[in-house]
């Protein structure tokens, strides 16, 4: 009985054996060719040309203002240049050149008043800034001036609650000349307190 389960071990592993050696490589240098093969692409092929990696170095990707400006100052001209054109070529059919220069007055005229009016709106921004920083002000300075007033409302409640309570301490505590206490504020005290329990 043993015999037969450990030949049958035997021809399942020899199974086994013959499906593996199927699926793998037959040698270890197509082993090492289909590990490189893989690993290009991961690693970025071929790489790139001189010529591509020299255009990737000189490429400047940085923000600067100051090619920003002239880009459009030079939209700007661009668009100036295209009026006069227009207005030039509007112009020589009607043959009036002093329109012309009028028109470019009128332009100048409105850039002028656009910079006026520019100036006008600052203006006005900090004037409003102004009078938000001083309505800020002024409110802070009425709220600090309530917390104070409450404050010394408060301190003065308490100085008069202590005093009462000091001067009420010195009539309970007061003795005769023997050592006994003096009844007379004592009764008074529980009198008050009971006529105020009362009335509440």
């Amino acid at each position: 009985m043993m015999k037969n389960r450990s030949r049958k071990n035997e021809e399942t592993n020899e199974s086994f054996n013959k499906y593996e050696s199927i699926d793998r490589p037959k040698s270890k240098t197509m082993k090492k060719k289909k590990k490189k093969n893989n690993n290009l692409p991961r690693l970025g092929a071929g790489g790139l040309s001189l010529t591509a990696f020299a255009n990737a170095k000189s490429k400047d990707d940085h923000y600067n203002p100051a090619i920003i400006k002239k880009q459009r100052e030079f939209y700007e001209n661009a668009k100036k240049v295209k009026k006069f054109k227009k207005l030039l070529k509007q112009q020589t059919g009607q043959n009036d050149v002093s329109l012309t220069q009028r028109m470019i007055e009128s332009e100048n005229g409105v850039e002028g008043d656009r910079e006026k009016s520019k100036k006008r709106i600052k203006k006005d921004a900090s004037l409003g800034l102004e009078e938000l920083y001083k309505k800020k002000h002024e409110e802070k300075e009425r709220e600090r001036l309530e917390r104070e007033a409450t404050i010394r409302a408060k301190k003065e409640e308490i100085e008069k609650a202590e005093s009462q309570r000091k001067a009420m301490r010195d009539k309970m505590f007061k003795k005769t000349r023997k050592g006994q206490p003096v009844m007379k504020y004592r009764i008074e005290h529980l009198l008050g307190t009971i006529q105020g329990s009362t009335k509440n």
